[in-house]
């Protein structure tokens, strides 16, 4: 099993222990609590995730050949959701970030409970993780 594959399963059975929306609901915010707050440097709008209702940042870094993402966010919600993300398509190389579609976040049971502007904004996070990584992959063949 890939290493982006262990990240989602690890992911998924953690999400599958939570049996209520509300414990979904904790434990995505108690994601986004254990991740560091972006350094003021790192906020600029080249960051920003367009298609976000809220504040969110993705900001992406090649290192080693693998895709690290680093976010952060002014509504709790949306960066327990990007900490999930990042959980998984963080550390990988491009390749294996463009091989693996968002549907687990389905499968988790994270979207069920999102509003339509929650569910854009993760479609624009996904969207900005997959640009990266593609942009990430040219630069790394050339």
């Amino acid at each position: 099993m890939s290493d982006i594959q262990s990240k989602k399963k690890h992911m998924l059975d953690q999400l599958a222990e939570i049996t209520s929306s509300d414990d979904r609901y904790k434990f995505i915010i108690e994601k986004g609590r254990e991740l560091p707050t972006l350094k003021d440097e790192q906020r600029q709008d080249k960051y920003l995730v367009e298609g976000c209702m809220s504040q969110a940042w993705l900001v992406p870094e090649m290192k080693d050949g693998r895709v690290f993402f680093y976010v952060d966010s002014d509504a709790v919600i949306v960066k327990g959701i990007m900490a999930v993300l990042v959980a998984v398509y963080s550390g990988n190389t491009p390749a294996e970030n463009l091989s693996l579609p968002p549907d687990f976040l389905k499968e988790g049971g994270i979207t069920e409970h999102l509003s339509m502007n929650r569910r854009n904004g993760l479609s624009s996070v996904v969207k900005q993780i997959m640009l990266y990584s593609t942009a990430f992959k040219a630069v790394s063949k050339s």
